[in-house]
């Protein structure tokens, strides 16, 4: 509980870091001085505070899809973005773009939250029938499928003109949150709370379909249940800030190093640490070329890579 807490607390204190980095110059007398009107407060408001909360509410939520997405699939190197889902969620934004550009945004991030769902199921179905001998093939399954889909999804954008929205949709980037963008974020950080109220169940079925069934509960509706909340917040962070690649299967494989397999005490630390991971990324990001910024994608792509690796090798020399 100690450590938590300290997690917490350095969380928090990159938050508030992040509020006071950026090519508008404030500080924190300036904003004591300054009346609501004033510029200050106006960034503060309109620009800093939804940036920050948009950080904040993608890393917990991507990394609980992460788990979540481990956990039904029982594979630690599975998350949205080597199972083809967050490529699904793309193709679903660019054929909603496509099919009714005047439509809200809430309902294009249906549209993309529907074809994840279908996508992801697709993974599912695609393992069933391939005998898997290597805890490696699942996700090269996966990667493979995103290609596929990603290729279908770049194809439709070439010929509609749409390739540089297709890529700005792959790149995910919080550089242009403002307030009145970022809100349906609170759609996927309901899922990361969905999520933990059904830990238990989700830790049950990631010990099988038999076991489960032996207890008593339903495989099937907890599965349903896991695709829904994993595509909802794919779908959600796509259509907001862009995709945010391995974030999603670093955050947990670090989590259950540290405090073991038990979804119930291990999505706190996930929310926590996903958190603080984008923001650590995020802030990194805005300094290293300041006044230009990295995107996030490009940060957490990198770390990201290494960490795969990391763990890749991590589990040859165990296995």
């Amino acid at each position: 509980m100690r450590m938590l807490s300290l997690a917490i607390a350095v969380t928090i204190a990159l938050a508030i870091v992040s509020l006071f980095i950026g090519v508008s110059n404030i500080s924190l007398l300036g904003l004591l001085s300054a009346s609501p009107e004033e510029r200050p407060m106006q960034v503060l408001l309109i620009s800093r505070i939804p940036r920050t909360l948009a950080i904040i509410l993608s890393g917990s939520a991507m990394a609980v899809a992460g788990l979540v997405m481990q956990m039904i699939v029982r594979n630690r190197f599975v998350e949205p973005s080597t199972a083809g889902t967050t490529e699904s969620a793309s193709l679903g934004f660019l054929v909603a773009t496509l099919v009714v550009p005047g439509w809200p945004l809430m309902g294009k991030m249906l549209i993309a939250a529907g074809f994840a769902l279908a996508g992801t199921a697709l993974f599912l179905r695609i393992l069933r029938a391939v005998p898997l001998r290597d805890v490696m093939l699942v996700p090269l399954v996966g990667i493979m499928l995103g290609g596929i889909v990603g290729a279908v999804a770049s194809f439709i954008a070439y010929r509609f003109e749409l390739l540089p929205s297709l890529l700005a949709w792959n790149m995910g980037d919080f550089s242009g949150i403002l307030r009145g963008r970022y809100e349906l974020l609170w759609i996927g950080f309901g899922c990361a709370v969905l999520a933990y109220i059904a830990a238990d169940r989700f830790t049950v079925a990631g010990m099988g379909r038999d076991f489960t069934t032996n207890l008593g509960l339903n495989y099937q509706r907890v599965m349903v249940l896991g695709l829904v909340i994993v595509s909802l917040v794919s779908a959600t962070v796509l259509v907001t800030a862009g995709s945010i690649p391995f974030l999603g299967l670093i955050i947990p494989n670090l989590v259950s190093l540290m405090v073991g397999d038990n979804m119930r005490r291990t999505v706190p630390w996930v929310v926590v640490m996903g958190a603080g991971f984008v923001l650590a990324c995020d802030v990194l990001g805005r300094i290293i070329r300041f006044p230009y910024e990295i995107p996030i994608s490009v940060v957490v792509g990198v770390i990201g890579s290494a960490v795969f690796l990391y763990l890749l090798l991590r589990t040859r020399r165990h296995a």
